[in-house]
């Protein structure tokens, strides 16, 4: 056994630990909370769809003149945060390790994810403030130290935010990314760890709008181009469309469902990856979509509620569907499948479509999608580096550390890279639904404030911060901000 694999397999151990009380508590936390919201909103993601849409692609450029960051430019961002690594990888992950049926709870757990989002967006745009750079800049840190007057507490969260997203989730996108190419190309895996890494600088030495122009398109290319692969795959496939539905609900609640616990693995890992993918409840979305120039705190709530359907329902789905299409055969059973992440999909895309060709289209969505991510972490990181500390020096070593972390996860073996992630997935989870439970009650507030001007035939809502039943923090909403 190597040094490398020794260090592992010591991480992975203690880590394991952590790992599964960490995601027991989440799970209470995410979803008891997230049932909470879905209720005192009266069902805001599914009442409130069609306003969520409308407002999702409009404001496509920041009025002339301003310095700060569009509505649908933010959307776009936090959609770059959102559609990643494991809308692929992620997926074939939750089907190996919980079963098809796990499909199922993404689904569930992405609609009360949607009011979660919409409940953690508003409170963020509420609580955001306007820096000397004239950006808004908000976030979990944010709200936290203007909502709670914490500000030890939103520095200690500020910390955990780059520790989990600039560190450890931009190493999963690394490392799954270098795999996938590594796979295709049956190269060492030091080869594509280096290519990445010195892409990764390139990127993370850029600034907050130019994250924006290039996800503004980006983004929704890549998430379009992904969707019509499947689409074809699936309608070349169309006989076996049934089936795969058969194959979701019965592993989610069929005689598999309950042998050996699979009903248990199917929930947590549902959630696990789920989360992972829309990242709903988790903080980190407010982080960007705070940056956003509204007139109205709701606006962007619905923005990012449709985001997390979009990302689940949609996106994950259609990676689902061929995976299943392709395990039914390959796999029947589901037991002891012997390849996982993107190696599974790359398997998925070659037999159902794209033969010898598969390994490498499916390296470059990798790759892309992993640098969509990218930019969206470095940009939040960004944020709260600022947020402890405005001395410049701390950014350039911020941007080392990603960098270096890139080469680092690009090196270690997937369970590992993946492991740690969730880890701080479920603390981050536990802390920032902790905190929405005593703020989220101004984002209620805020709701019926949108819709009540709505009501009162307000085309575009203007928000006030008088309609709060406390304002004590509020910064960015006074007249002359909304000019």
């Amino acid at each position: 056994m190597s040094v490398l694999e020794a260090i592992n397999d010591a991480v992975n151990s203690v880590n394991d630990v952590v790992n599964m009380y960490a995601w027991y508590i989440a799970f209470v936390f995410l979803i008891g909370i997230g049932l909470y919201f879905t209720v005192k909103t009266k069902g805001v993601q599914i009442n409130r769809l069609g306003e969520a849409c409308r407002v999702a692609f409009t404001g496509l450029r920041a009025e002339k003149g301003k310095q700060t960051i569009s509505s649908f430019q933010a959307f776009c961002v936090s959609m770059g945060a959102r559609i990643g690594v494991g809308n692929i990888a992620g997926v074939a992950v939750a089907i190996v390790m919980g079963g098809p049926g796990a499909v199922f709870w993404m689904w569930i757990f992405a609609l009360i994810g949607a009011a979660t989002s919409f409940v953690e967006t508003t409170v963020g745009q509420i609580y955001k403030e306007k820096k000397d750079d004239g950006h808004f800049h908000g976030g979990p840190a944010f709200y936290i130290k203007n909502g709670l007057g914490k500000p030890k507490f939103a520095a200690f969260i500020a910390i955990l935010i780059i520790i989990t997203y600039g560190l450890m989730f931009i190493g999963v996108q690394a490392n799954t990314a270098t795999l996938a190419f590594s796979n295709a190309f049956n190269t060492p895996q030091i080869v594509f760890a280096v290519i990445i890494t010195v892409l990764a600088a390139l990127v993370v030495f850029g600034g907050i709008r130019r994250v924006a122009k290039v996800s503004t398109w980006l983004v929704p290319a890549m998430a379009i181009i992904w969707l019509l692969l499947c689409l074809l795959i699936v309608l070349v496939n169309f006989t076996q469309v049934s089936l795969v539905i058969q194959t979701i609900f019965s592993y989610a609640f069929g005689v598999q469902a309950f042998v050996g616990g699979g009903i248990g693995a199917a929930i947590m890992w549902g959630l696990k990856r789920g989360v992972f993918s829309n990242e709903a409840g988790i903080g980190s979305i407010p982080n960007v979509s705070s940056s956003a120039d509204v007139k109205h705190p709701v606006k962007q709530g619905l923005m990012q509620s449709v985001g997390v359907l979009i990302d689940t329902l949609v996106v994950c789905s259609a990676t689902a569907f061929v995976v299943i299409i392709y395990t039914n055969v390959a796999y029947p059973g589901y037991d002891g499948i012997p390849v996982s992440g993107a190696a599974l999909v790359q398997e998925a895309m070659s037999a159902t479509f794209l033969g010898a060709a598969g390994p490498y289209v499916i390296a470059v969505f990798m790759l892309i999608f992993a640098f969509s991510s990218l930019i969206s972490y470095y940009s939040m990181s960004e944020t709260n580096t600022k947020f402890i500390t405005e001395k410049k020096g701390a950014v350039v070593v911020l941007r080392v550390a990603i960098v270096a972390m890139v080469f680092i996860s690009s090196m270690m073996s997937m369970g590992l890279a993946w492991n740690l992630a969730d880890t701080f997935q479920a603390l981050m989870g536990i802390f920032n639904m902790g905190v929405l439970f005593f703020l989220g009650k101004h984002a209620f507030e805020a709701l019926k404030d949108y819709f009540d001007q709505k009501a009162d035939g307000v085309m575009e809502p203007v928000f006030n911060a008088s309609c709060l039943s406390d304002s004590t923090g509020v910064t960015c909403w006074s007249e002359e901000e909304k000019k």
